[in-house]
């Protein structure tokens, strides 16, 4: 994810996620398609985990689709990123 993110001129700030989802904390130019580094972020994982965990296959064969075409991007606005960060962070922790 971070190669991806330098290779569109972008920063990988924070990381991490849940069994069926990731978040990711990106900051990027307005130049950058949004559209286009998703895109890119999920295609370069997609590879990447399906090389290094070749098993994953049954559990996405009738797909043969790691991620869902969809995402979610918000902007941060007047939140403060340590606030973003630690949500980001929480998100594989039992509630």
């Amino acid at each position: 994810m971070r190669a991806v993110c330098s290779d569109f001129e972008t920063q990988l700030v924070e990381f991490n996620g849940e069994t069926n989802h990731v978040h990711l904390l990106v900051n990027f130019p307005p130049k950058i398609a949004l559209s286009k580094l998703v895109n890119s972020l999920k295609g370069v994982s997609s590879r990447r985990i399906r090389q290094e965990f070749p098993d994953l296959a049954r559990h996405y064969w009738r797909t043969n689709q790691l991620w869902a075409g969809s995402y979610f991007a918000g902007s941060r606005g007047e939140a403060p990123i340590n606030v973003l960060r630690q949500y980001i962070e929480q998100q594989n922790r039992p509630a």
